[in-house]
């Protein structure tokens, strides 16, 4: 079980949801630079973390903070610390796409403990703490029943910010495109994990993902029944990126044979 206590874990789920609010306004995004020709950084990005950073250490001062934006200073992973991504679909948020969400995990002695993930456009709210179950919106959710891929959706990320991989991916996506009944692409990690978490997806892979990508959904998705790995079926790094598979349970040594 996570380290926190159930009232403060609600008080870093309020926090998260109210700092998630600035996504869904239209006019927020005032300012945007680019980290590479893929990946951007805007002013909504900077002040969710500034707010979220600010508030977890008023509530939790002992807990180590690790954030996408800005400057990361050395985690020591034997401590508790916090792993956030601001927004996960900032290339959504520039567009306006609506399909964008705050991701925050609590890691501690190499697992995640808890993890939250907002989406404020639909105000849905998925939360798991380790050995508690997952949740979205207060409601009990469970992974999908589907044993076979021809009767599965799944959903597969184009590895934008590594295009030397292009092929790879495009070509998995292909074999899975052949073996279920459609792909989805939405371009939110953390909110493909939950949808595989509450069942509107059947699994999910994406071969470059950061720890603040997939930290909490990790969790939603192992409290919801599914099982969650690198794409070879190894475990997932929570201070490293790597690719991950995430899938239902029963879909997974199938999903692991047809990626390779």
């Amino acid at each position: 079980m996570s380290g926190l206590t159930p009232a403060l874990a609600g008080q870093v789920i309020a926090a998260v949801q109210r700092a998630g609010q600035l996504l869904a306004d239209p006019a927020a995004v005032q300012r945007i630079a680019a980290k590479s020709a893929t990946d951007f950084v805007t002013n909504v990005d900077c002040a969710v973390q500034n707010a979220l950073r600010e508030q977890l250490a008023q509530l939790a001062p002992e807990i180590q903070f690790l954030g996408e934006e800005g400057e990361r200073p050395s985690i020591d992973p034997a401590r508790p610390f916090w792993i956030l991504d601001p927004v996960d679909g900032t290339t959504n948020l520039i567009h306006h796409f609506g399909h964008s969400a705050v991701s925050l995990a609590l890691a501690e002695g190499g697992q995640v403990t808890f993890g939250v993930v907002y989406n404020p456009y639909t105000r849905e709210c998925f939360t798991a703490r380790r050995g508690g179950g997952a949740y979205c919106s207060g409601r009990p959710i469970r992974v999908s029943g589907a044993s076979r891929l021809a009767d599965s959706l799944l959903s597969a990320g184009t590895v934008p910010g590594q295009r030397q991989l292009a092929d790879r991916a495009f070509a998995q996506m292909r074999a899975m495109y052949d073996a279920c009944q459609d792909i989805r692409r939405c371009g939110c990690a953390s909110l493909d994990l939950c949808w595989v978490a509450c069942g509107r997806l059947d699994g999910f892979v994406e071969l470059a993902l950061q720890p603040w990508d997939y930290a909490a959904g990790l969790l939603i998705v192992e409290e919801a029944g599914g099982r969650v790995t690198g794409p070879e079926g190894g475990p997932l790094s929570l201070t490293q990126g790597g690719g991950v598979l995430a899938t239902n349970g029963a879909l997974h040594p199938l999903l692991l044979e047809l990626l390779q």
